[in-house]
């Protein structure tokens, strides 16, 4: 890797700024001082920054609270994202694991690890997802058992697979479904004559939300976290 590029990745700076960097006589290729974009960095070469050893950052994985009101993409010409949220180096290289509409709350994950993000987002994985869901009207009796069977979608050619309903109060359940299909949740209400209220994500496979996290805020995940979805 040229030393411009390995700058732009360890110090979070654009093309332009890592050669004002260099020019500064402030970076060190094991002990060396380098001007030059173009100088390559071995895999074992020390580096430095200002005397601080600089090194390229491993994959990076963190989950947040996803409050209403902002949506999930780099841009949007009308509304906030959720990228205003992150205070990360780099953070235009992290992407979703699995997208929320723009009013419904809850876990978000994000990474730079394609393959990790693979496994949540595939179908053929059928990584589970739960949603704590608030509907407009009572809950009718044979819901949960049309949704185990799967209900047809409007404009899908195959029904929905076998899906969990937990009915927690008369206008409140929780819903685990194996798939990711395009407002999914809201659609499959639907398709019985009820409609969403309000829609919060609880879980991604075995990985929970953490209860302490407030809308909007976010942490990295732990070892463990990440395993539980590797």
């Amino acid at each position: 890797m040229r030393i411009d590029k390995f700058l732009c990745e360890t110090l979070g700076v654009t093309r332009k700024q890592a050669g004002r960097v260099l020019k500064s006589e402030s970076v060190t290729i094991d002990g060396e001082i380098v001007k030059s974009g173009a100088i390559k960095v071995g895999k074992t070469a020390d580096v430095q920054f200002e005397g601080r050893s600089l090194t390229l950052s491993g994959p990076r994985y963190f989950m947040m609270h996803k409050p209403a009101g902002v949506v999930c993409s780099h841009e949007d010409a009308f509304n906030p994202t959720i990228f205003v949220l992150l205070d990360e180096v780099n953070a235009e290289k992290l992407h979703i694991a699995g997208r929320l509409d723009a009013d419904t709350t809850g876990l978000l994950l994000l990474t730079d690890d394609g393959q990790w993000s693979h496994r949540i987002t595939s179908p053929k994985h059928q990584c589970t997802k739960t949603y704590r869901v608030w509907l407009a009207d009572p809950i009718s009796a044979d819901t949960a058992s049309q949704f185990e069977q799967g209900v047809m979608l409007r404009s899908e050619q195959q029904a929905t697979l076998p899906a969990k309903l937990e009915q927690v109060g008369e206008y409140e359940a929780l819903l685990t479904i194996q798939e990711g299909k395009y407002h999914q949740v809201k659609r499959m209400f639907a398709a019985v004559g009820n409609k969403v209220d309000a829609l919060h994500r609880e879980s991604v496979g075995a990985l929970e939300l953490d209860d302490t996290l407030e809308p909007g805020e976010y942490r990295p995940l732990t070892d463990e976290e990440i395993a539980l979805l590797a």
